[in-house]
């Protein structure tokens, strides 16, 4: 039986909030073609999760709200593009 404990947070950023879960990491299952992978945080959106970086046990709160944000801003939010300037108007 595993001691893994799932943790939870909510992240306000940008004005919306985000719902973080960790999971339990799992062994490589070769029958399956599954990987190994370590436990994780996953976003929940629209009930799905998809997965952002891996959960370490003990992490501060703000470290880990950091670098969630960072994820939230490189994943979860489209680049502002630079405004393209207005062709020159020709003379009549």
């Amino acid at each position: 039986m595993s001691n893994y404990k799932t943790d939870q947070c909510r992240i306000l950023h940008r004005g919306m909030e985000f719902h973080f879960v960790s999971y339990e990491g799992h062994i490589a299952n070769p029958t399956r073609g599954e990987t190994a992978a370590p436990a994780m945080w996953f976003l929940m959106r629209a009930g799905r999760r998809h997965a952002v970086m891996p959960h370490v046990v003990g992490q501060e709160d703000p470290v880990r709200d950091r670098q969630l944000a960072d994820w939230l801003d490189a994943n979860a939010f489209v680049p502002m593009a630079a405004p393209v300037p207005a062709p020159p108007r020709r003379g009549r």
